[in-house]
């Protein structure tokens, strides 16, 4: 059994994560997750509200983690500029995780359900991001723009991260936002 709360759920996770992957996610109850942990089915619920949410624990926190690199950001930086560096702050919380990021990632590939919660997550995060943005006095429209833009290069830094762990998430993060400059730099003047 496990001795903390910190150890049942890390060992939820990870029983969550080889089932996931074993049988499918919609074949795996938790009670099973549980068993496999070592823990009885309601030690599961005092984690986890339901089974999808074993693989999006720490959304609250990296949220929570980006807004407060917004918000603490220097002043006069552009929006884009401003998430580069919030996004710089929080991939340690990742790159602690990096051993359950790529399975997960194929497990959520693979389910059409969590694949939907996954785009659901992204989107708050985004508002999140965007509010943050907000607060700094960057305008609605740049905000929203600024912060779906942000997402998706970050996004990408950490496929190609997982894709290629020869390079650090910081070095894949700073090519996305090095590529984002490019293709706006390259853009056709409005008509």
């Amino acid at each position: 059994m496990p001795r903390s709360g910190a150890e049942a759920r890390r060992r939820l996770q990870q029983a969550a994560l080889e089932l996931y992957r074993e049988r499918g996610f919609d074949q795996t109850t938790t009670a099973e997750i549980a068993a496999r942990a070592g823990v009885n089915e309601r030690t599961f619920f005092r984690h986890f509200p339901d089974k999808r949410e074993v693989l999006f624990d720490g959304e609250s926190d990296l949220r929570a983690a980006l807004m407060q690199a917004v918000a603490e950001a220097p002043e006069g930086l552009q929006p884009l500029e401003t998430l580069l560096r919030a996004f710089r702050k929080v991939e340690r919380i990742l790159e602690d995780n990096r051993p359950f990021a790529e399975p997960r990632l194929q497990v959520i590939a693979a389910t059409p359900a969590l694949r939907e919660r996954d785009l659901a997550k992204a989107a708050a995060i985004t508002e999140a991001v965007a509010e943050a943005l907000r607060q700094r006095g960057v305008t609605d429209r740049l905000s929203g723009l600024a912060a779906q833009i942000g997402w998706a290069a970050f996004h990408q830094a950490i496929q190609a991260w997982i894709d290629d762990p020869s390079q650090s998430l910081d070095a894949h993060l700073l090519h996305a936002f090095d590529d984002l400059r490019a293709l706006s730099a390259t853009a056709l003047p409005a008509q």
